[in-house]
């Protein structure tokens, strides 16, 4: 394992740029398609621009700022000490795989990634499991640190506090390098796209990349016709099978009657009565104009259709 860079005093800028270098942990999630909220198409497209994407929300914060007392949590349930990386690393034999590491264990050949979760997230826990991402970022570090086993440490936000132990897997291991390998030297070096995913951060980052439509411009598409048949019958299909589920909830909801709950050997069903207030926007418009002027906010998007040639 190479110290790459410090990253004591280092502005988060250059951290940024210092990522873009190689694969990182949380990009191995990504890479794999183990991860719900980032897309190997989205990993490319901030691995080969020059942009700093420097996005940060309220949960970001709250996992920064959190990761002490995480850390300080797990040292008091384990009686394990640990300390701060501070350093970006690389794997020496394979420099693509980049590294940077939330606690190091003293004493041990270990290290500590830490979390916040979200209690909506918290099934995905349960019985000793760990999310698949974050499996995937814990064999990459593994991979770059040569160490024997990994810790991960999450605090469910008003729930529990836990603690799962990941030994080193070999066999994941070389999976891992191989395919970051591949995706580095096959799309980042060479400048090709992979193929999109279907996740939403996959669209999210089309629409980032072609937020504007030339309305002079039209290309012909070669070799479509069959992607398209497809997707023509995955509309039809989707919308049988949207029919056939409406009809089971019709169905229950005439069996339930005025009910609020139901109950069978597997499933407990709610049917309850709520209450919300919406602004009637064309109410509003109509007599009050400047008002409803005033408040009105421009969004730019673009709106995607397919339909059958004249």
């Amino acid at each position: 394992m190479r110290r790459l860079v410090s990253t004591v005093g280092l502005p988060k800028e250059e951290w940024l740029k210092y990522r873009k270098q190689g694969i990182t942990g949380t990009d191995a999630g990504a890479i794999t398609g183990m991860n719900p909220y980032v897309s190997a198409f989205q990993v490319y497209q901030d691995k080969t621009t020059e942009e700093i994407s420097d996005f940060d929300n309220e949960s970001m914060r709250q996992g920064r700022d959190l990761e002490d007392y995480v850390a300080q949590r797990f040292m008091e349930e384990t009686g394990l000490k640990v300390r701060k990386a501070n350093a970006i690393y690389q794997n020496e034999e394979h420099p693509v795989m980049l590294a940077d590491f939330d606690r190091l264990i003293i004493g041990q050949k270990a290290g500590l990634e830490c979390k916040t979760v979200s209690p909506y997230s918290s099934d995905k826990w349960k019985d000793g499991n760990i999310p698949l991402h974050y499996q995937m970022q814990v064999q990459h570090y593994l991979a770059v640190s040569g160490y024997d086993c990994w810790y991960v440490a999450a605090i469910i936000f008003g729930r529990e506090f836990v603690i799962r132990k990941i030994e080193r897997d070999e066999e994941l291991i070389q999976y891992l390098i191989t395919i970051e390998e591949r995706f580095w030297n096959e799309h980042i070096v060479k400048g090709i796209m992979p193929e999109p995913d279907g996740t939403d951060s996959c669209s999210e980052q089309i629409a980032k990349l072609y937020f504007k439509s030339d309305f002079e411009k039209s290309v012909q598409l070669q070799g479509f016709n069959g992607l398209l048949n497809r997707r023509e019958e995955l509309v039809q299909m989707i919308g049988k099978m949207e029919k056939e589920k409406d009809t089971i909830d019709q169905k229950i909801k005439l069996e339930m009657q005025d009910a609020a709950y139901a109950m069978t050997e597997d499933y407990k069903i709610s049917w309850t009565q709520s209450e919300s207030k919406r602004l009637d926007s064309k109410k509003l418009k109509e007599e009050h104009p400047k008002l409803y002027d005033s408040y009105c906010k421009t969004i730019n998007s673009r709106r995607f259709t397919v339909n059958h040639a004249a």
